[in-house]
């Protein structure tokens, strides 16, 4: 699946459920499940996101692309250390490139 379709359809389903959520549970008093599904549908979306880059079809096979996981790895690193998103996703985003170029 192309990847920007992919992207699309996951942010109107991410829309879709923000939305009816709000609209079908207003003025009510949120089920614990309900919330803790709100809570992680971008969570997932992300995932599924970094796994689809991750996994790159060749061949008829799938290869597994380092250069991502590097990327996702010092990303996920600096966000613990520095507890700062802007510089953990530059951090990231360099070190994939980095090793992207060089391995």
């Amino acid at each position: 699946m192309n990847n920007w379709m992919l992207i699309a359809l996951l942010s109107i389903s991410t829309y879709l459920s923000r939305v009816i959520g709000v609209e079908i549970m207003a003025g009510r008093e949120m089920n614990a499940t309900l919330r803790l599904y709100f809570n992680y549908v971008p969570i997932a979306i992300i995932a599924a996101l970094i796994v689809n880059q991750m996994l790159v079809p060749t061949d008829g096979g799938t290869v597994f692309s380092l250069p991502v996981l590097i990327g996702c790895l010092a990303t996920a690193i600096t966000i613990k250390v520095i507890h700062t998103f802007l510089p953990s996703l530059i951090i990231g985003i360099a070190a994939g490139l980095l090793a992207r170029y060089f391995l």
